[in-house]
């Protein structure tokens, strides 16, 4: 079965958008978590870990996007033009927007992954690139991308540039105001507290479930 001429650039157009969405996602949830939502209210375990499985998801589908830019025949993308700024012949300059946002996004979500291991100061101060990440993600997608004079797209992206911009305005109004909003600190030993807890109740359940096969077995 031969593959569509077109199949690859495709899956680079679309993975892309997906990437983009998962990154307005991470970001908009973490500014969320940061704020007076977990102050006030106990979210489950899984609803924290929801910012770090976003990263992960962006981070596939940015793979998968990179995948079809270098299989694709439109545009000859070797691993010069993908990972070094300003290399490639073909849109240079929105091109070089998504390699920065490529680096910056494997440092946020390796941090994120490794942030048990990392003082939380660290850690926060890191975190901070999310924004970088999401604002230099947002130019590659509008200057490079063909999708931009679809409707549907340009609504899209003006709906999660308006969502972070707004839950960021939230975030720095009730730190100004001396609100009760969490700072990195906080929020990540928050998080830490709620996985050490659900890995406290998943030993509970298991000591429980092998206690009558340790019955049987004596």
């Amino acid at each position: 079965m031969h593959l569509h001429p077109q199949f690859w650039w495709w899956v680079s157009r679309s993975t892309g958008v997906v990437a983009w969405v998962g990154a307005t996602a991470a970001v908009a949830w973490g500014v969320a978590i940061s704020g007076r939502l977990v102050r006030r209210r106990k979210l489950p375990a899984w609803m924290l870990d929801l910012h770090r499985y976003l990263g992960t998801l962006t981070v596939a589908f940015l793979a998968l996007h990179l995948l079809g830019l270098a299989l694709d025949s439109y545009v000859d993308f070797g691993p010069r033009d993908l990972f070094v700024p300003l290399a490639t012949d073909w849109k240079p300059g929105p091109v070089a927007w998504g390699i920065v946002a490529l680096y910056g996004l494997v440092v946020v979500q390796v941090t994120s992954w490794t942030m048990q291991w990392i003082p939380r100061r660290l850690w926060h101060g890191i975190h901070f690139l999310s924004y970088a990440v999401f604002v230099a993600a947002t130019v590659h997608a509008v200057t490079a991308g063909t999708d931009r004079d679809n409707a549907i797209f340009r609504i899209g992206m003006v709906a999660g540039c308006t969502l972070v911009a707004t839950l960021t305005a939230l975030r720095v109004a009730s730190r100004s105001a001396g609100g009760d909003a969490p700072d990195g600190d906080e929020r990540a030993a928050k998080i830490a507290a709620a996985r050490e807890a659900a890995r406290a109740r998943a030993a509970t359940r298991a000591a429980a479930e092998a206690e009558p096969t340790d019955i049987l077995e004596s």
